[in-house]
């Protein structure tokens, strides 16, 4: 089938740059009513492969009570600021204007907004009027590969015309100092803010494309909606972690992953490099593991995690962005989990 064509990868993060020492102390504090959970939770810290994540809000807005229409605010603003910054930086490198554009898929899971951002984005962007939107929410964190999916089916459904993906996640307005759980504490050892833009097109529009999406896939385990998730609280979303994540990656991804290749008539060994969506150290650990890698196979992963920490859809697009931005090349996997428990999967060759 025909491939589709990526001309542009740009990312944007808010402002406030967060040390993950900082984050340590701010959580000791808000959770101080339990000193002898933070003395556990404490390692949680310095093994998370996070150094610092960026925040649209400052640390001190951890510390106080939030509700939703105060979250919902904070997400429509901020959302909508880091979308349109992400999608000029990608029309600029793809050197096209708004009016270029003829479809947008925007993914996000960590607020909402009605109407939709991508509607917010229009005259911001300079899209026309007609631009076809199709705004995905629940994906979680493998929004940024079934959410690239969705964006290439489009470009190839729409021969000759650019589509837009844009992706946001605001992890950090999720959080709820009222909820002492071990899945609460883990999300702020890890969570970022971030947005991405990635520009599609099937025809060459006359310059050399970053990269070509050959074909796309994903796999939901049967049993296993209790694993990665939301929960509606009333002063907002309530994280869902299980601590099964890093043994179900070891243990079944491969397969998944395997089995997806066969379909296109390639195997493991066909690969250039995997780009994968780092959810947290232990999940980078269980990757390993799975495909045997032994050397640095996934340093681009780790670097964007230590650097901006988990931007849920966005991390693995980051990822793809640093690994075109240090020239890789050749066939790659991309691969993101996420909720349902799912995986997401998109067959991708880098141009040298």
């Amino acid at each position: 089938m025909t491939a589709v064509a990526v001309h542009a990868v740009a990312t944007a993060y808010p402002p406030f740059c967060l040390k993950q020492e900082e984050v340590m102390a701010k959580a000791s504090e808000v959770f101080g009513h339990r000193p002898e959970l933070m003395q556990r939770m404490a390692k949680s810290y310095g093994n998370a492969g996070v150094r610092q994540r960026n925040s649209c809000v400052p640390l001190e807005w951890y510390a106080k009570p939030h509700g939703w229409p105060e979250r919902a605010r904070l997400f429509e603003e901020h959302a909508t600021k880091l979308l349109a910054d992400a999608a000029r930086r990608a029309m600029a490198d793809a050197m096209i204007e708004g009016r270029d554009i003829a479809a947008t898929v925007t993914v996000s899971s960590t607020g909402i907004s009605t109407p939709s951002l991508d509607s917010l984005l229009q005259e911001p962007l300079g899209l026309l009027p007609t631009t076809q939107r199709l705004p995905i929410f629940g994906l979680g964190c493998a929004g940024g590969v079934i959410g690239l999916a969705r964006a290439a089916a489009m470009a190839r459904a729409m021969p000759e015309q650019w589509v837009l993906f844009l992706c946001t996640e605001l992890c950090g307005l999720t959080f709820r100092g009222s909820d002492d759980s071990k899945a609460n504490i883990i999300g702020t050892t890890i969570f970022g803010d971030g947005a991405a833009a990635v520009l599609l097109r099937t025809a060459d529009p006359g310059k050399p494309a970053l990269a070509h999406i050959h074909a796309w896939g994903e796999h939901t385990w049967p049993g296993t909606r209790d694993v990665m998730g939301w929960r509606v609280e009333d002063d907002g979303l309530g994280v869902v972690f299980s601590q099964s994540i890093p043994v179900l990656v070891r243990d079944k991804m491969r397969g998944v992953t395997d089995a997806f290749l066969t379909a296109q008539g390639l195997k493991q060994s066909d690969l250039d490099g995997l780009i994968v969506h780092p959810g947290g150290e232990k999940v980078l650990a269980a990757l390993e593991q799975c495909y045997g890698f032994e050397g640095d196979e996934l340093a681009d992963a780790r670097a964007v995690l230590a650097e901006h920490g988990n931007m849920s859809a966005v991390t693995v697009l980051a990822v793809f962005e640093r690994a075109l931005a240090r020239g890789a090349s050749g066939r790659h996997l991309m691969t993101a989990l996420g909720p349902g428990f799912s995986v997401g999967m998109c067959l991708v060759d880098l141009q040298p």
